[in-house]
C-alpha cells in the first residue's frame, strides 16, 4: 500500500536486530492484551485477537509471549490503554496517519507532535488527512501459499475487493464488513494468513524526490520506534532507485 507497504519492505529487508524485536514483541503483546481485554478471550470468537495473534506468529514471537499477553488481561491487572490515532503533514506535504496505544495521552500526543515538527512537519487535527484514506481490511500471504491467479480467483469468490502479487506476497483487500468471511474462506483454502486486520490505504500516492524521501523514511523509522505507536500509514511512492540504496 504505497510508502506503508515500501517503507515496510525496505525495513524487512534490512532485518530486525535484538533491540527492534524486542521492541515489536512488546507491542504485539500489547495489542494481544488490548484485544483479549475488549473481546472474546478466544481468537475464534474474537476477530481482532486472532488477527492480533497471526501478527505476532508472523514475526516469530514465541507461543509462551502470546499465553502471557492473554492471561495478562483475563487477570484484571493489565494496563488501560487507550486507541488514538493522529494525523499530520510530513515532509513534501505527505499525509500520514498514526495509530497508537498509550497509557498517557498527554506524553504520546507530546511525543508524536515532536516527531512531526523535527522532520519539518506538523502534527494536524483529527480528520486532517484521513479523508484522503480508505478504511480497509486486508489479509496477506506468503507468494509460496499460491499462485497470482490462483489467489486472486479464490479472493474474488470470497469477496475481497481487489489482490496484490509480487515476490514478498499477496495482499488482499476486503471492505471492513467483509474482512471477518473473506479471511476464513481464503484460510480454508490457503492456510493461516501472515496476517489479517485493518488498514488505511491512501486513496492517492505523491512522489517524492531522495531528499523529501530521507527525511520521511526518518520520521517514520522514529515513529515506529515509539513504544506507543502501533501502525504508521503514508500516502508517499518511493522511487525504485532509492529503494534501491535504502535495500544495500
Amino acid at each position: 500500500m504505497a510508502g506503508h507497504s515500501q517503507f515496510k519492505n525496505i525495513m524487512h529487508r534490512k532485518g530486525k536486530q535484538d533491540a527492534v524485536r524486542s521492541k515489536l514483541f512488546s507491542k504485539l503483546a500489547r495489542e494481544i492484551t488490548v484485544a483479549a481485554k475488549l473481546g472474546m478471550p478466544d481468537p475464534n470468537m474474537n476477530p481482532r485477537l486472532r488477527a492480533a495473534i497471526l501478527a505476532a506468529r508472523a514475526e516469530n514471537m514465541p507461543k509462551d509471549n502470546i499465553d502471557r499477553a492473554i492471561k495478562k488481561a483475563l487477570g484484571g491487572d493489565a494496563e488501560n490503554y487507550d486507541e488514538i490515532r493522529y494525523e499530520g503533514y510530513g515532509p513534501g506535504g505527505v499525509a500520514v496517519i498514526v495509530e497508537a496505544l498509550t497509557d498517557n495521552r498527554n506524553r504520546t500526543a507530546s511525543e508524536v507532535r515532536s516527531y512531526f515538527t523535527k522532520s519539518g512537519g506538523a502534527l494536524a487535527e483529527t480528520g486532517a488527512v484521513s479523508f484522503m484514506f480508505d478504511r480497509i481490511g486486508t489479509v496477506e500471504f506468503d507468494a509460496s501459499r499460491a499462485s497470482a491467479d490462483d489467489m486472486l480467483e479464490a479472493a474474488i469468490e470470497a469477496g475481497a475487493d481487489d489482490v496484490t502479487s509480487d515476490e514478498n506476497g499477496h495482499e488482499v483487500v476486503c471492505s471492513i464488513e467483509n474482512l471477518h468471511e473473506v479471511a476464513r474462506a481464503l484460510e480454508s483454502r490457503f492456510g493461516e494468513p501472515r496476517k489479517s486486520g485493518l488498514a488505511w490505504r491512501p486513496q492517492n500516492t505523491i512522489a517524492v524526490d531522495d531528499e523529501v524521501a530521507e527525511k520521511l523514511v526518518r520520521l517514520i523509522d522514529t515513529l515506529n520506534d515509539n513504544d506507543d505507536v502501533q501502525n504508521v500509514y503514508a500516502n508517499f511512492e518511493l522511487s525504485d532507485a532509492f529503494i534501491a540504496k535504502m535495500s544495500d
